[in-house]
């Protein structure tokens, strides 16, 4: 007589087809990286701001100087980090700047420990970030090479989910060992989650890109500036991405010093972003994909410029949860969307350099952001719908700008769905 199955066996059947068998192996070691990564940098980097202003008092103008001279060397790395993955492969790249990163989490994590000049701090700080920002670009392309036809949007989304679970770890966890450890261990963290990176590729990543002999400088990296419609594209993403790092420092130093939250709850409207975006990520993204190109970057854009602008109008923890809420709406929207509009853009050999290229408008654009929002904090210490009405308002421009790129430069092209199996 034959056993009749077990409840248990048709659903693993269903995840291992369904769920794992949708997508290769390297994608979801990919997901994994990108957990580990999120959450070196969110449990650590936006306490940074923290230190620097409370513990060493460091004004906010200078804080916000210090993050975009960190952010426009990284966006350098970045260009070159994508460049090299082109050239050498991905696996190879991945390797080494996992491992050179464990060495500059340690040095900044010591540094911090002996309480060394600001100035030296600043300085390994700016190199340690530069470094780990060489993975993100060739992580991207690694992406591109083994997404399955038609599942682009949907393996973007997927790595994003495994981000932001990190993004969601990373602020609460960081924000409850401030409670009983001192910062420099926050920084060592770090440096364990780039040990935990080189393990998983060095054992479970096979190559998707061997590299090629094309000659290796600035010159055919910045050659990716020639594709006019990506680099329109990558002026308006700028925009976007000036108003998106207000997440970090700015609101940091906004909800602790001028609301008077925790830094725990803090920390826990990063979670709230992360745990929202792990769940609705994915989901959305194939939602998107009934839709042009175009209209996600749109409606994306205003989400953001809504969410920040409703900033100025907070006066307690739970109203802020609802503007982190909007601001998250805009980044699930908008975050997939904008890497499918860069893979779709690069020829498979200068998907590195296009990734690279990519991440120099994020981390600019980014990298300003601090600075911007330690301006407005310095200049107008009480005038919180004048700061956030301004940050609003620079994150309305890509949305006009995507209106105007996708009537003129973009046919808006709807990518065929993959069916599940």
């Amino acid at each position: 007589m034959k056993t009749p199955d077990k409840p248990h066996s048709g659903l693993t059947q269903r995840l291992r087809v369904d769920v794992f068998g949708r997508f290769p192996r390297g994608i979801w070691v990919m997901a994994g990286i990108d957990t580990l990564t999120t959450i070196g940098f969110s449990i650590s980097i936006p306490f940074l701001a923290l230190y620097l202003h409370n513990e060493r008092s460091i004004s906010m103008t200078l804080v916000g100087i210090i993050f975009l001279v960190s952010g426009l060397f990284t966006a350098m790395t970045n260009l070159i980090g994508g460049m090299l993955s082109d050239r050498f492969g991905r696996q190879r790249m991945m390797i080494t700047v996992s491992s050179i990163g464990i060495l500059a989490y340690t040095t900044v994590s010591l540094l911090i420990g002996f309480t060394s000049p600001v100035w030296l701090i600043a300085t390994v700080f700016i190199a340690a970030r530069g470094i780990i920002g060489m993975m993100q670009p060739t992580i991207s392309a690694i992406i591109a090479d083994l997404a399955p036809k038609g599942r682009l949007t949907e393996s973007y989304a997927l790595v994003r989910v495994g981000g932001n679970i990190g993004f969601a770890l990373g602020p609460a966890l960081g924000g409850y060992l401030m409670t009983f450890i001192s910062y420099e261990w926050l920084i060592g963290i770090a440096a364990l989650t780039c040990a935990f990176v080189t393990i998983l590729v060095l054992f479970y990543l096979r190559e998707s890109f061997e590299g090629s002999s094309e000659r290796v400088d600035i010159r055919t990296a910045m050659a990716v500036a020639n594709d006019h419609r990506f680099l329109l594209f990558n002026i308006f993403c700028l925009f976007l991405f000036a108003s998106m790092g207000q997440l970090g420092s700015t609101l940091s130093v906004f909800s602790v010093d001028r609301l008077g939250f925790t830094t725990a709850q803090y920390g826990l409207m990063l979670t709230t972003n992360g745990i929202i975006v792990a769940i609705s990520q994915y989901p959305i993204a194939i939602w998107l994909n009934r839709f042009h190109r175009d209209k996600g970057l749109i409606l994306g854009s205003l989400l953001y410029a809504v969410g920040y602008l409703s900033l100025g109008w907070i006066k307690d923890f739970n109203w802020a949860l609802v503007s982190i809420a909007i601001i998250t709406a805009g980044e699930v929207t908008f975050s997939p969307i904008a890497s499918s509009v860069v893979a779709e853009s690069a020829p498979a050999d200068r998907r590195g350099r296009y990734m690279g290229f990519f991440g120099l408008s994020q981390t600019i654009g980014g990298s300003f952001a601090p600075l911007l929002g330690g301006v407005l904090l310095d200049t107008f210490p009480t005038e919180a719908r004048l700061i956030w009405g301004i940050i609003g308002l620079v994150g309305l421009i890509p949305a006009i700008g995507f209106i105007w790129w996708g009537r003129k430069n973009f046919k808006g092209k709807i990518v065929q769905q993959a069916p599940w199996h």
